[in-house]
């Protein structure tokens, strides 16, 4: 009985490789998916990035008043509390930025905790200074002014003679000093967040001083002779008041990246995990013979070990973790070690790192266990389209349109950022990000775990095997025999 042969080629099968170029299913799915990607990373990106002042609101900034007050006119006045008051009152229109009355105490504890973007501080001299300001000059200090009022020779002086000053006349004369009103940044809340509070404190604290500069010059003009008396530098002066300095609220070291080495740490971290899913998904393929490997023009190929999807998963993730001690150990060592990045609690930072790479490889294991090959794709959004423009490191998250903000309160960048910031910035305060950084991560990895082993399970229980154990016996009697 002669052996069975073959079956011929159908005749509607594609007889050359390169006749694959004119399959149009191969050019609309591809181009389909291509044109979803291309589309969705520039909607993400610029979108969330493009209008950073139109999309301001309530950027959180601290007005503090440690103003005490004084006398004048027989009643005690505070022109620190018409500061604030004034500030208040213009902002009432304009929601961009959320001005919040605190004591200097609570204002610094927020900027160690990454809560204010900056803070305007009006001092404790502020009315004093002010009221010396618009102060009629003193005798000595009109004379010295105008020394060439009331200069008469007295009876007796001969021409030429010196006259003779009173005692302590012609000696220096203290001058008024005038107040300052100090902007507080935060770059380890963010530079650009940052860099945007103290723009808005700046133009509020010249606005505020030159409002009450019109108070008192009008003061000053309802004196009358004291008016005349008070020189043009002085009305000068008292037109403007306050200056205004800029100092750091909350300093980082010279090696954090301007307040951004925790962003992009925490992005190392995300890459790493999304990267390890991948490989170790291949890597575990190949030894279990699903899949083949090339290297340059050699194939390798196992022979298949038929195993279920639950298990090929639970071996994934059990690599996953014990890699990601490799990973956040090296990736630490790199960054604090060789780079010489600012960081402290370094044994806390391990282990974060660690957890991270683990937590978000597992994740990564998940997707692409229920999924397959698409799974690499959700990934790319998941971790990183969607992530970076809504993790509100570079861009503040009071700076986004409403939907990236939406995407802050679940995407793990933003979540990530937080806790390293807590860690690298903050004094590892649990307040401060880190809290939450971890309840996140904690969440996220019971969510990947019960539907990535729900969803392979599902598919063992109703027989969606990868390779159906019978499907080797029909190619293996297509297979040509040695004669």
């Amino acid at each position: 009985m002669p052996s069975p042969q073959p079956s011929a080629p159908s005749p509607t099968a594609p007889s050359e490789p390169s006749s694959v170029l004119r399959s149009p299913r191969l050019w609309l799915g591809t181009g389909a998916i291509l044109a979803v990607v291309s589309t969705l990373f520039a909607l993400l990106y610029v979108g969330g990035n493009v209008d950073p002042k139109g999309n301001l609101r309530d950027l959180p900034v601290a007005l503090v008043n440690s103003d005490r007050g004084a006398d004048s006119g027989g009643r005690h006045v505070n022109f620190g509390e018409q500061v604030v008051t004034g500030i208040q009152k213009s902002a009432s229109a304009n929601k961009s930025i959320s001005w919040q009355v605190l004591s200097r105490a609570e204002a610094d504890e927020r900027l160690g905790q990454g809560k204010l973007y900056g803070a305007l501080v009006v001092p404790e001299d502020f009315t004093a200074s002010v009221s010396a300001l618009a102060a009629p000059p003193s005798p000595a200090q009109a004379q010295a002014q105008n020394p060439a009022q009331g200069q008469t020779k007295p009876q007796g002086q001969a021409q030429g003679q010196p006259q003779a000053q009173p005692q302590g006349q012609g000696q220096a004369q203290p001058q008024p000093v005038r107040p300052k009103l100090t902007v507080l940044t935060n770059q380890s809340a963010g530079s650009f967040g940052s860099s945007m509070a103290s723009q808005a404190s700046q133009q509020a604290a010249h606005a505020a001083s030159a409002q009450l500069g019109k108070e008192l010059l009008a003061r000053v003009s309802a004196q009358g002779a004291a008016a005349a008396q008070m020189p043009p530098a002085a009305k000068l002066m008292l037109a403007d008041p306050a200056a205004v300095e800029v100092a750091d609220g909350h300093p980082v070291g010279a090696r954090s990246a301007m307040g951004l080495s925790a962003f992009y740490y925490a992005l190392v971290l995300l890459v790493c995990g999304m990267l390890g899913a991948n490989v170790i998904n291949s890597q575990v393929d190949n030894a279990l013979g699903y899949l083949h490997t090339d290297y340059g023009p050699i194939r390798r190929r196992t022979p298949v070990r038929h195993t279920s999807r639950v298990r090929t998963l639970a071996i994934g993730a059990l690599m996953m973790a014990g890699l990601s001690v490799v990973m956040g150990s090296l990736v630490e060592a790199t960054t604090v070690g060789l780079l010489d990045m600012d960081a402290s609690h370094l044994g806390l930072l391990w282990l974060y790192s660690v957890a991270t790479i683990a937590v978000v490889g597992i994740s990564g294991l998940a997707l692409l266990a229920a999924f397959g090959t698409p799974g690499m794709l959700i990934s790319t959004i998941v971790f990183i389209a969607m992530a970076v423009p809504s993790s509100g490191a570079t861009v503040p998250l009071e700076a986004l349109p409403g939907f990236f903000r939406t995407l802050a309160e679940f995407e793990p960048l933003r979540q990530l950022t937080g806790g390293l910031r807590s860690i690298l910035y903050y004094g590892a305060q649990g307040d401060a990000g880190l809290t939450r950084a971890w309840a996140a991560m904690g969440i996220a990895l019971a969510v990947s775990v019960v539907f990535g082993f729900g969803v392979t399970r599902f598919y063992d229980r109703k027989g969606l095997h990868r390779i159906p154990q019978n499907a080797e016996a029909p190619a293996a009697s297509l297979a040509p025999t040695a004669v």
